[in-house]
């Protein structure tokens, strides 16, 4: 166990004043509520956020309204692996915040299988979700975003995307895939004024995770750490927020390891 404490919340600076931000599976308790949430708290005009659950969406709404203060916050039902839903998403952002500014890609799906017993179904809904999700967001929202010369996308991608961990092939190729689509993406956008770049997370503990991985896994994960600790979801939000401002405006097609695994 860890004896480096976790740091103190930090405070908002304003990176993000006057923005707009839509961000894909930022219901509950992972790093797209939190990211929602500190995208906020540093000055955004407007937030959307979607979720697969209309109920969790709902709920999540509601808590950002009532922890920040801010009214401007909408929720859009959406599935990123249904091509209509991603318009319907990227039109309601484009129409009810006054054109989005900032797109993070959040949406992501794993699990633990072996190669020799994955199916067919396994692989490709993991790919689905994670690297052709991504992709789809992006060329719907660069399109709006290519009229206006301006706009930010950030990609949530993995460590797993460069380190190997067994019974991740499935994950850990849909994040080099994100990795990569980041890159080749970035070049095409930057004529047109625009930026994409990827956070790459290690191990960010939260509720659902601590459901849906064996206790004994994370910890081992965790204390391969060089903190011997996971990192908070919102320490992964920070580095979102750098890449969303103006403080990184000569950066793209970057991928930031947000990680102390060395990857």
């Amino acid at each position: 166990m860890s004896n480096v404490k976790v740091p103190e919340y930090v405070k908002g600076h304003n990176l993000l004043e006057g923005k707009s931000v839509l961000i894909t599976a930022s219901a509950g308790v992972g790093i797209g509520f939190a990211t929602a949430k500190r995208s906020i708290e540093e000055g955004c005009r407007a937030i959307m956020i979607s979720d697969i659950h209309q109920g969790r969406l709902d709920e999540a709404v509601q808590k950002l309204k009532d922890e920040t203060g801010l009214e401007r916050v909408y929720g859009q039902l959406a599935n990123v692996t249904d091509e209509e839903q991603v318009q319907a998403l990227v039109d309601a952002a484009e129409q009810q915040l006054g054109g989005v500014d900032i797109l993070i890609n959040n949406a992501g799906l794993g699990g633990s299988t072996s190669v020799v017993e994955m199916t067919d179904a396994e692989w490709n809904r993991v790919i689905d979700v994670t690297l052709t999700g991504t992709m789809r967001m992006t060329r719907a929202m660069l399109k709006p975003m290519e009229a206006r010369k301006a706009g930010v996308i950030i990609n949530n991608a993995s460590v797993l995307g460069w380190r190997a961990q067994k019974e991740q092939s499935h994950y850990a190729a849909a994040k080099a895939g994100v990795m990569a689509f980041t890159r080749c993406s970035a070049v095409e956008a930057a004529e047109h004024g625009i930026r994409i770049n990827a956070v790459s997370p290690s191990i960010a503990l939260h509720d659902f995770l601590k459901k849906s991985a064996p206790k004994e896994l994370l910890d081992q994960l965790a204390s391969q750490e060089a903190f011997g600790r996971a990192a908070e979801v919102w320490e992964i939000s920070n580095v979102m927020m750098f890449l969303a401002s103006d403080y990184s405006s000569y950066m793209t097609g970057e991928v930031v390891s947000v990680s102390s695994q060395r990857a």
